[in-house]
């Protein structure tokens, strides 16, 4: 247990951002299953809409600090891959 005020609040806030943190991966790996479905399918329009959908949440995560840059910046390209595809 926290013994000073600054490690009690530090544990508080652990406690939210965890709940934050784990409600976003969750709906990343969702989207990318229902990106990955559309490309599986060769739907062209709704590949090309989960995947900016995919893309604009994992830019947001990138921004709150739950996906590194580099990740998510992996993940874009190979999701561009599909939605730019000729």
């Amino acid at each position: 247990m926290a013994n000073t005020k600054s490690a009690i609040k530090a544990a508080r806030k652990a406690v939210r951002f965890t709940l934050r943190n784990k409600a976003l991966k969750t709906r990343l790996k969702s989207l990318n299953k229902a990106f990955n479905a559309a490309v599986a399918a060769k739907n062209g329009a709704a590949a090309k809409a989960a995947g900016m959908a995919y893309v604009s949440a994992m830019d947001r995560a990138v921004k709150s600090g739950v996906v590194h840059r580099n990740a998510a910046g992996h993940a874009k390209s190979r999701a561009a891959k599909h939605i730019f595809a000729k």
